[in-house]
């Protein structure tokens, strides 16, 4: 399980190791159903500890960021580390419409800047 902790405004999932799918699927709903409950304006997901992304990884972070959006939250991926960047356009897969950062503390100043735009 991957916890879910509040910083002010927004949520921050970081994910400390390969997940399964089932525990991906858990994490995108967890995320989704916090981003209501806590009434959030951004989601963070940090996956420095990964050294891989599959398709189905890939996908599911995609609908997180499309479901995070629907509900009224930007979300920003942080800590892609370069082996996975390098598989990731090697294999094809692409994070479209999903935002990056490099590190959490970026992610963050990107989240307020993207929440400023919107008029959140």
């Amino acid at each position: 399980m991957v916890p879910i902790l509040k910083q002010g405004r927004y949520l921050i999932a970081t994910i400390p190791t390969a997940l399964t799918d089932a525990d991906l699927e858990r994490l995108r709903d967890g995320l989704v159903a916090q981003v209501g409950r806590c009434r959030s304006r951004g989601v963070i997901v940090d996956i420095t500890a990964l050294d891989v992304m599959d398709s189905f990884a890939v996908r599911t972070v995609r609908d997180i960021a499309q479901m995070t959006r629907l509900r009224g939250a930007e979300m920003v991926i942080v800590g892609i580390q370069p082996e996975v960047a390098f598989s990731m356009v090697e294999l094809g897969l692409t994070l479209q419409d999903v935002h990056t950062a490099l590190d959490l503390e970026e992610g963050l100043a990107l989240l307020d800047k993207r929440t400023k735009l919107v008029g959140h």
